[in-house]
């Protein structure tokens, strides 16, 4: 049986232990390639992150569609805020490996990428992050990240 810090939190339980507010995550986007792209988050649930990009000039390819690249950056932004948001202080989370199944093609307006776990440990962290477009919410993308947790030791982990 796996003690009380070490236990998978329940499912309406945060996982967020840095208390993020949207204007917390949005404020990381100054001066990086999140705002270059206007990435924006604009949802926080018990366990999930919420971004949207716009498709332009900034992020389609030459022939006009959403470039993969820019996909795969909106889905490693959101799950590097998930690792962050998730830590206790001292500690950070770097990216290990992503890959990203690009399965429809977008011209224009907004994607949305939801971040959501799928293993939150001590020394690793995996996230599945689903792009989508449109009201019927098409899948464009979906993506896995692996974090690697850095710094301090401090406190236990949830696994």
């Amino acid at each position: 049986m796996k003690s009380s810090s070490q236990r998978e939190p329940d499912a309406d339980e945060t996982l967020w232990r840095r208390g993020v507010t949207l204007d917390e995550l949005n404020a990381l986007r100054a001066g990086n390639m999140t705002a270059h792209l206007g990435i924006e988050f604009v949802e926080i649930g018990p366990r999930f992150i919420r971004a949207r990009m716009p498709v332009d000039e900034r992020t389609r390819q030459p022939f006009g569609l959403l470039h993969g690249g820019a996909s795969v950056a909106l889905a490693e932004t959101l799950g590097s805020v998930a690792t962050h948001a998730c830590l206790p202080g001292g500690r950070e989370g770097v990216g290990l490996e992503i890959n990203a199944n690009h399965v429809r093609a977008v011209r224009s307006g907004f994607v949305t990428g939801t971040v959501r776990p799928v293993h939150v440990g001590r020394t690793t962290q995996v996230w599945q992050i689903r792009i989508i477009e449109g009201e019927e919410g098409r899948l464009v993308c979906q993506s896995r990240l692996t974090m690697a947790v850095i710094g301090e030791q401090g406190g236990a982990g949830r696994g």
